[in-house]
């Protein structure tokens, strides 16, 4: 490369960014913090697994909203934000002539490297070392005509809900049988043993020692790549189609996309998602047969579906001028989102975990959200104070610096 065509790549300008997306983002972190908790609290491994049977009273009833309406919607909204910025780097990389898989490679590298610097050192939920494995197909895909793109994910999308249909034809065919009683048992018994030992490490042990537990956890996260990585390409696809097609930036111009997914989408998909709720409140990872495959598949749906109408919803608030601007709080937030997510492990980590102030499994699901809300509104409240003197969130002035190869300018210019 020479030295005048690296001279050529830049960050994109704070003038060129595109609102809705930064919006969007902020409320995506949001969502994800809400999400999370239930993981900073307790062990990592037993949460996201739907409604906490132990639980009652007003616990139980924020446990089962959390579930329907917010858990694993919200990473979904990552992942189609994160397309949506491949394709905006994309696009503009043609347009201006510049060079582009180098800058990816490099880009998606220094975000492997976050991810496991992050689910190693910090919280053991990262989900940025999956976005980066992810990312190098999205290049291989980048030639793809945009309506290729929507139906190549829907494919992808697919294969996690045949697979879990093939496993609970399995446990419904074989269940009562030795060899795989003995497999349900011995494996039940692995995830059982992982809990406990979060719960000692996280609760009570030094940093080193959950150090230790975060780097087995991670990997034994890692081995959900073969499910959830599908879903992950799935949104990055659609996301790149929301670029491509204009949908994003001319949403005007899709009248007929957007009331479908406001009014079709997102009620078919918490119909779904109370339909999953009612066959299998409760999904441990290790009980396998038709009923619990349908189950999955009515969440999977859900995820899919309220994701796509929230992100219609809130599109449709930003052209409205009583919304736009309460909304438009969200965008420093949503533009310093690496910094925010990153920030959001580290506060919470060293207030519940025992290396810190020791809360670990003290605060009531019910109050969950109450310190959720207070943590991002505080998030909010330093993006805005930190980006009215500077480009970029500190996290995101490193990722561009170390991408682009040499430190961009992070300072205001005044004026």
């Amino acid at each position: 490369m020479t030295a005048a065509i690296t001279e050529n790549l830049a960050p994109i300008a704070v003038t060129e960014r595109i609102e809705a997306m930064d919006v969007l983002r902020g409320f995506a972190l949001l969502g994800i913090l809400l999400m999370n908790l239930e993981g900073f609290v307790g062990p990592v491994m037993a949460s996201g697994t739907g409604l906490d049977p132990a639980l009652t009273g007003m616990d139980r009833t924020v446990d089962l909203l959390v579930y329907v309406l917010v858990q694993g919607k919200f990473y979904t909204l990552f992942s189609l934000l994160f397309g949506m910025g491949f394709a905006v780097m994309s696009q503009r990389a043609e347009q201006a002539g510049r060079p582009f898989a180098g800058v990816y490679w490099r880009r998606g590298l220094v975000l492997l490297t976050f991810g496991v610097f992050h689910g190693v050192f910090i919280w053991a939920g990262d989900i940025l070392v999956m976005y980066a494995l992810c990312s190098f197909l999205l290049l291989a895909l980048r030639p793809l005509p945009p309506r290729w793109c929507v139906w190549l994910g829907l494919a992808a999308y697919t294969v996690p809900i045949g697979l879990m249909y093939l496993m609970g034809a399995m446990g419904s065919l074989l269940g009562g049988t030795e060899g795989w009683d003995k497999f349900v048992a011995e494996a039940g018994a692995k995830m059982q043993a992982l809990i406990e030992s979060e719960r000692v490490a996280y609760g009570s042990g030094t940093y080193a020692e959950a150090t230790w537990q975060r780097l087995k956890s991670t990997v034994m996260a890692l081995s959900n790549i073969t499910m959830f990585g599908f879903v992950v390409i799935c949104m990055f696809l659609l996301g790149a189609w929301f670029v491509r097609s204009g949908a994003i930036v001319r949403p005007r111009d899709f009248p007929r996309l957007y009331a479908g997914l406001r009014w079709v989408a997102l009620p078919v998909g918490l119909v779904a998602m109370l339909g999953s709720v009612a066959l299998a409140p409760t999904m441990d990872g290790v009980t396998f047969d038709l009923r619990t495959s349908t189950a999955f598949a009515l969440q999977m749906l859900a995820n899919l579906l309220m994701c796509l109408g929230y992100v219609a919803w809130m599109v449709r608030a930003l052209d409205t001028p009583a919304w736009r601007r309460p909304l438009g709080w969200l965008a420093p937030a949503g533009r310093m989102a690496l910094t925010n997510y990153l920030m959001q492990s580290l506060v919470c980590t060293c207030i519940f975990y025992g290396y810190g102030l020791g809360y670990f499994e003290q605060l009531p699901r019910a109050w969950q959200p109450v310190f959720g809300l207070a943590l991002f509104g505080l998030q909010v409240l330093v993006s805005h104070l930190w980006l009215s003197r500077f480009r970029f969130g500190p996290m995101e002035w490193l990722w561009r610096s170390a991408t682009y190869l040499k430190p961009q300018p992070l300072k205001l210019r005044a004026g």
